[in-house]
């Protein structure tokens, strides 16, 4: 089920008036319907793959529960790779079974020996890297001994489909969404507000820059060849504004629709167009992910710590399997290398810790230095992009080549005027709103007929320029 269908316009009220109305008195009864909820919300995708998050679920449940009750360190370990191979074996023959296939007869083929295998027409289940590193991080935490494991079967089925964030994100640890499930819940208006105000600035992401830039970045990208080096670095630029506006808008839905319901997800994007360095880039993107990515792997490697050796090994560890985890495919696989590249000098100078603080904080407009440094973060990261957009590596520099031409200074053949305006209009009220959690947080303080005024050319905008109807970028991943 799309957060931008019909069906679900009709499923979200139904499942506020039963938890706030009907199971308001009762807990327990109101986990059990977000668990029943969120089936349902899943299910219509494809109800045959419920049993792979029902099956996780219980596996994860049962060895947090046995893991509380065994002291020996082997079979604790035992139990933590139980729950590793499970969830992994799952993701990995789901999503890498062909890719590992193809990539060992191609290697073969570059030798000369020729091998015949099949591949299998596996259907890759919606949010299950998503959801798989949920529960990962739960039984990890309690094999860790961060977590109380929980005794509550009903809450932790609830943590792991939460159906607002199931698909595609943010990834909630467990130390943060399982305790609400155990909490008594007050419906609160403020919060209420505050969550229909970011789902709306999450809708206008999706629906008006995204849907619209998305239009634009799939004609010049496939046709490459057709068009000037300006033209192709225009595509990029509208494929940078679509991943961006696709997800981080999901994001916005997800945490707002979280709200409605007394539950607090931990924010996903802050404003990372906005960085100053490739460091704060990844600080500020998919921080879901990121932190997963650093708590789980990055620091257990030895982190920053070490030799110069381990230090470079732990960078392209960390972003390569960033990489191979958003798709099988060799181009995501050279996306995270680029970026470790970026990232790599930053740490080697001690410098990937500079810019911590908000970029112009307090000012209306940033120094010529930050703009420059914002400017050039940008461009790099929109280089990068390429790989993660193109259909193969061969394309990707293909594409690259092609933007690095004579013809980069010509007028573009594709220059959108109203889409341009409408990013231009977007990337300003990001500007202004980067001190909040989301653009549009802190709204409050203009005068209610200005503040509502605002919201109608909002909603305006998105009846008005529409874009082609565009599932979210991140349910393939």
């Amino acid at each position: 089920m799309l957060f931008n269908s019909l069906e679900f316009f009709i499923f979200l009220p139904v499942v506020f008036v039963l938890f706030w109305f009907l199971f308001k008195k009762n807990l327990k009864l109101q986990n059990l319907l977000i668990v029943v909820a969120s089936y349902v919300f899943y299910g219509w995708w494809d109800w045959r793959f419920l049993s792979l998050i029902v099956f996780s679920s219980f596996v994860d449940y049962t060895i947090g529960v046995l893991l509380k009750n065994e002291e020996e360190e082997r079979k604790r370990k035992i139990l933590l790779w139980t729950s590793i191979c499970v969830n992994i074996g799952f993701l990995g023959f789901f999503k890498y079974y062909n890719f590992f296939v193809e990539s060992f007869i191609d290697t073969f083929s570059l030798i000369g020996v020729e091998l015949h295998s099949s591949t299998l027409n596996i259907i890759l289940p919606v949010g299950i890297s998503f959801y798989t590193f949920q529960t990962l991080s739960y039984t990890i935490d309690v094999y860790n001994k961060k977590l109380e494991p929980t005794k509550d079967i009903i809450a932790f089925f609830a943590f792991v489909s939460f159906f607002p964030q199931l698909v595609a994100g943010p990834i909630e640890r467990a130390t943060n969404l399982l305790p609400q499930f155990y909490k008594t819940r007050k419906f609160a208006y403020e919060n209420a507000v505050d969550g229909f105000r970011q789902v709306l600035w999450g809708f206008f992401k999706k629906v008006v820059i995204a849907d619209n830039c998305a239009k634009y970045a799939n004609q010049i990208f496939n046709g490459t060849e057709e068009y000037s080096g300006s033209t192709l670095l225009i595509g990029a630029f509208f494929f940078a504004f679509q991943i961006y506006g696709d997800f981080s808008g999901y994001s916005d839905i997800a945490i707002g629709i979280s709200r409605f319901f007394g539950f607090n997800l931990k924010q996903n994007f802050a404003f990372p167009y906005f960085s100053r360095d490739i460091a704060e880039f990844w600080r500020r993107w998919h921080m879901s992910l990121s932190t997963w990515f650093r708590d789980y792997i990055y620091i257990p490697l030895g982190g920053s710590r070490g030799s110069l050796s381990l230090k470079i090994r732990n960078v392209f560890v960390i972003f390569l399997v960033s990489g191979f985890w958003h798709g099988a495919n060799w181009t995501f696989i050279v996306w995270g290398a680029l970026n470790a590249l970026y990232f790599l000098p930053l740490l080697l100078a001690k410098k990937n810790r500079v810019n911590t603080d908000l970029v112009a904080e307090g000012k209306y407009f940033p120094k010529l230095k930050e703009l420059w440094q914002m400017s050039f973060t940008f461009f790099i990261t929109l280089l990068a992009w390429v790989f993660f957009r193109a259909d193969s590596v061969a394309h990707a520099f293909k594409y690259l080549k092609g933007i690095f031409d004579s013809s980069l200074f010509s007028l573009p053949e594709v220059l959108p005027y109203t889409v341009l305006a409408l990013v231009a209009l977007f990337v300003s009220v990001e500007w202004l709103g980067r001190h909040g959690q989301y653009a549009i947080e802190r709204i409050d303080f203009i005068k209610k007929p200005l503040r509502w005024s605002f919201y109608l050319v909002l909603i305006m905008l998105m009846f008005l320029f529409t874009g082609e109807d565009q599932v979210f970028i991140y349910f393939q991943f």
